[in-house]
């Protein structure tokens, strides 16, 4: 079983920036690819960025690609998301996930473990 406990979102104007931290327990976080997830009101969660287990590789989606950068700290079993250029399309509450895979993968059917969600909200 792993723990994973979202903090750092909050309201920030557009162009404005924020870091999300996901602070797992249970089990080493380095045993799991990472992801962050979205959801917005009335839509479905969405894939905003995924990392590797030795986190040498990362994955995103196109909309924040350039913008958003996931990072990872074993050691501290932590997981970040650097949020830059904020637009007000992203507001929505963000999910930190593990998968016990190999894989960085997209769908959120195949995450194992999810934390309660932060908020992030942009004004325009």
């Amino acid at each position: 079983q792993v723990q994973l406990v979202e903090s750092g979102g909050g309201l920030v104007q557009a162009g404005g920036s924020l870091r999300l931290s996901c602070a797992a327990s249970g089990r080493t976080v380095s045993n799991y690819v990472m992801a962050w997830f979205r959801q917005a009101p009335g839509k479905e969660r969405e894939f905003v960025a995924a990392i590797s287990r030795s986190g040498l590789s990362t994955s995103y989606a196109n909309s924040v690609k350039g913008r958003f950068t996931i990072s990872r700290d074993n050691a501290k079993n932590t997981v970040y998301l650097q949020m830059n250029s904020l637009k007000p399309e992203d507001t929505a509450v963000y999910y930190c996930a593990a998968d016990g895979g190999q894989l960085m993968r997209e769908s959120p059917r195949l995450y194992d473990y999810w934390g309660q969600g932060t908020q992030v909200t942009v004004s325009a």
